[in-house]
């Protein structure tokens, strides 16, 4: 793969297209952006001085990957950049003081669920190049991440043996130390996990199989650490996308349905404590990345079919309303 500063006009017009399908009757406006330079499923993405990266994943050959590109949300290009230090899918990501984070993941090339490890990976965009950090006390991957008071937590995940894990903790980048908090409600990973008011709320996921989904929505207090369950998410489902734009957190896409991905996007209104249905998505996936700038919320890659079938280089862009 090459490692440059190069823009990729090649893969696609630099102008955004609008997205395969409008719906009128629900709120949410859908717009497509350049794709990504491959197909590519179980990504992570994290957004950073207007720029997403997405990182890891799958590709037709290989079950993990270490793809580290950059979007330019003011250009519509991508870049490369720096690759992940080891090939990883299932991997996840986040933001913190300049820096993104990639936390665990699965190392298989070639089995699904295979390999979970306990490595977080900071990487600094101005040197273009990562290190390694304080690993997890567990080997996990799926792992739910967010932000507190500028503290890293991570809940829950698939450990080694394929079982889903309870476990939470934080990491403190001034100490580069980690120690538990409470752990989840239930054991589960593919959720959707973002914070919020100082609160980190916990949304879907899946308990085993893709089929075992959940709609459980636990929303963490760091003050009284203490778990408490708010509104569940309407459409139980796991391998999910989502972010957090204009009062809302938007969960979209899923796993697995009589044989189909959901195509559902489902905002949770925290002023108004509810769920809202808005305009589905273009078309259904799972194992994409999501990330927020600004009004905007970005989705990157994916699966339109079930188990990594029908990998997808598509970035969408959702307006909530």
């Amino acid at each position: 793969m090459p490692h440059a500063r190069i823009r990729l006009a090649a893969f696609a017009l630099l102008v955004a297209t609008p997205a395969a399908a409008q719906f009128a009757e629900l709120p949410g406006k859908w717009s497509s952006a350049m794709p990504l330079p491959h197909p590519n499923t179980e990504v992570a993405a994290a957004a950073l001085d207007g720029k997403i990266h997405v990182l890891g994943g799958s590709v037709d050959g290989r079950q993990a990957f270490a793809f580290h590109g950059e979007y330019d949300s003011a250009t519509n290009l991508w870049r490369w950049r720096a690759p992940l230090p080891r090939e990883l899918s299932h991997v996840a990501a986040i933001a913190l003081n300049g820096k993104v984070y990639a936390v665990g993941g699965l190392s298989s090339p070639d089995k699904v669920h295979t390999g979970a490890i306990d490595q977080m990976f900071e990487y600094d965009p101005r040197a273009d190049s990562w290190r390694a950090v304080a690993p997890m006390k567990l080997p996990r991957a799926s792992v739910g991440l967010a932000i507190v008071d500028g503290k890293l937590h991570a809940v829950g995940g698939r450990l080694l043996d394929q079982s889903t894990t309870d476990l939470h903790q934080v990491w403190d980048p001034a100490a580069n130390a980690w120690s538990d908090r409470a752990p989840l409600p239930k054991a589960r990973d593919h959720m959707a996990t973002i914070a919020v008011d100082g609160k980190i709320h916990v949304v879907g996921g899946r308990f085993g199989a893709s089929t075992d989904s959940t709609g459980m929505h636990d929303v963490y207090d760091p003050g009284t650490n203490a778990w408490s369950q708010a509104p569940p998410l309407p459409t139980p489902r796991s391998g999910v996308a989502f972010g957090y734009a204009k009062g809302k957190i938007v969960v979209a896409g899923g796993e697995c349905r009589n044989r189909a991905t959901y195509n559902e996007v489902e905002a949770f209104d925290l002023a108004a404590n509810k769920w809202l249905s808005l305009t589905p998505l273009p078309s259904g996936r799972h194992g994409f990345g999501g990330a927020a700038i600004g009004e905007r919320i970005f989705f990157a890659g994916g699966s339109r079919g079930c188990g990594g079938n029908d990998k997808a280089n598509d970035l969408f862009v959702l307006t909530p309303p």
